[in-house]
């Protein structure tokens, strides 16, 4: 299975021969992101080992994916006293784990239980596989990927090359949405999204879309609207039943493949993702990233912003500032 195609993914089998044998872990496997999501790593050539971790049910999942007929192998393993062992030798580390939102929730409800698990299984990683990409989908990210850096910095392991917020969900949604208004293949379609991960602070940047593509103000302000909230759009419809599972385990796959794609050398991967960055007063903000063999390669910045983007990223800013102190405190107040 092959995701990039000049920063713009899509999904197809390809008979392309192995191109490495990466260790990649998913920690949160067993849960409603983590099974599709190792499933489509399963599927991939870019993956040689698949380590699988959860609190419950990874054995059961690790051999219902041991049988199919790709070269990753695929081990289980399940609760505390596994979790070491689980990250051994992990070049890639994906964290899906956490609780998702219900009804009413907001990303932010999830915060003290999600933030200690990011924490513990951060500090896993500092101890285990320390130069390993981390890949943090577990919200809210706008938090978890300062815990991530924090708890990193307190072992002296931190790279802030090496530590991703994955948002692609909010880049695969707008592409998503402006090709089904505008009639175009979405496969070919390319929106960024800058900013954070959550509500207001989700940020599409329609203007530097490729095609080219362009909305009366109301449309435009209605399109933004919906990729900002299009989160809870799939809980409501899910009625109590859970959140973005399958289209947020395909966007984690099409990161994890351009992260692998560049460690193996290939040129021009470019995905938007929230890292350390110094493109504006936050310390964390997403954009567009040149990826490389050793993770963030250049930080490509927000580019020209019309006046209706430059007014969205004012409005995030206090949003994502109040969001980084919350996961810093966290770690710092830790016992």
């Amino acid at each position: 299975m092959q995701f990039s195609r000049n920063g713009i993914i899509t999904c197809e089998i390809v008979s392309s021969p192995p191109q490495n044998n990466a260790k990649v872990a998913v920690l949160g496997a067993s849960g409603g992101i983590g099974q599709p999501l190792s499933l489509l790593l399963k599927n991939s050539p870019l993956v040689g080992e698949l380590s699988l971790f959860d609190i419950a049910h990874t054995p059961g999942v690790a051999a219902d994916l041991s049988h199919i007929e790709t070269r990753a192998h695929v081990t289980g393993y399940m609760g505390p006293d596994q979790l070491d062992a689980a990250l051994k030798g992990c070049n890639v580390v994906v964290i899906p784990a956490g609780v998702p939102r219900k009804p009413g929730m907001t990303r932010d409800d999830l915060f003290n239980t999600n933030a200690t698990i990011v924490a513990t299984l951060a500090d896993a990683v500092a101890r285990n596989c320390p130069e390993a990409m981390i890949c943090i989908i577990a919200n809210p990210v706008n938090s978890t990927i300062p815990i991530t850096s924090e708890v990193m910095k307190k072992y002296g392991v931190y790279n802030p090359n090496r530590v991703f917020g994955v948002t692609t969900l909010d880049i695969v949604r707008a592409n998503a949405f402006v090709a089904e208004l505008k009639g175009l293949d979405p496969a070919r379609v390319n929106v960024p999204v800058i900013g954070g991960h959550a509500g207001k602070t989700i940020i599409p940047l329609i203007s530097q879309a490729t095609p080219k593509v362009e909305f009366p103000a109301d449309q435009l302000s209605a399109l933004t609207a919906r990729i900002q909230d299009a989160g809870t759009e799939v809980v409501k419809a899910k009625a109590g039943a859970g959140s973005a599972t399958l289209s947020m385990a395909y966007a984690g796959a099409r990161f994890t493949f351009s992260v692998l794609d560049a460690m193996n050398g290939k040129d021009g991967v470019v995905e938007c993702a929230y890292v350390r960055s110094e493109e504006t007063e936050c310390k964390y903000f997403s954009t567009p990233l040149l990826l490389g063999k050793h993770g963030i390669e250049k930080n490509l910045g927000l580019g020209k912003l019309s006046a209706f983007e430059e007014n969205l990223v004012a409005e995030a800013i206090g949003e994502l500032k109040g969001s980084i102190k919350k996961g810093e405190d966290f770690v710092a107040n830790m016992k």
